[in-house]
């Protein structure tokens, strides 16, 4: 059994990348898809299918198929630490909350595909830092194991999440100018 999980471990880190990268790309490509609605006649019916077809690619072809394949080769490894350390049933929760992320984002792409706007861009950019939330909470977990404390990696998570919204509105006063006493408008 043992020898299995080199191979294992290997695939599953090979589909946990593909599966991040589907991931960061596809809500980028909502944005996108996003602020397309907002362009002249003739440049939407241009951009848009081309988006949509970018994203159906990505969604089916790569996102899809490595997120199954990273819970598969996660369960084929999972049984050799049976019971799970704490640190792992942690991580386990995280991979819940991913999947359900994931799920969340297929019901965005197929709004986008029957032309339902349903979130601003700014919405989509705040919601592709999510996945970046769930990839720094797990790979430090897995790194780190025991050696940190679920409160000091919460008080990390927690100052990584306010850079980050730090970051995207910073991004937006770059794009747009500060807000000068009115309401924000929505980020091109």
């Amino acid at each position: 059994m043992e020898a299995a999980y080199l191979p294992l471990k290997s695939l599953h880190i090979i589909a946990v990348v593909a599966w991040f990268a589907g991931l960061f790309y596809i809500v980028r490509l909502f944005v996108y898809l996003r602020e397309t609605q907002a362009r002249p006649r003739a440049e939407r019916e241009v951009l848009e299918p081309q988006l949509k077809l970018m994203a159906r690619r990505l969604w089916f072809g790569i996102t899809w198929p490595s997120s199954i394949a990273t819970v598969i080769f996660g369960l084929g490894m999972l049984h050799l630490f049976w019971p799970p350390a704490p640190w792992l049933k942690i991580k386990l929760g995280l991979v819940a909350g991913l999947i359900g992320y994931h799920l969340v984002c297929h019901r965005i792409h197929a709004a986008l595909q029957a032309s339902q706007p349903i979130a601003s861009s700014r919405a989509f950019r705040i919601w592709n830092e999510i996945a970046t939330l769930f990839l720094v909470s797990i790979v430090f977990l897995v790194v780190m194991k025991s050696a940190i404390s679920v409160v000091w990696g919460a008080v990390g998570l927690g100052i990584f999440a306010a850079i980050l919204m730090m970051g995207i509105t910073i991004y937006r006063w770059i794009r747009q100018g500060p807000p000068l006493g009115g309401p924000a408008q929505e980020a091109k």
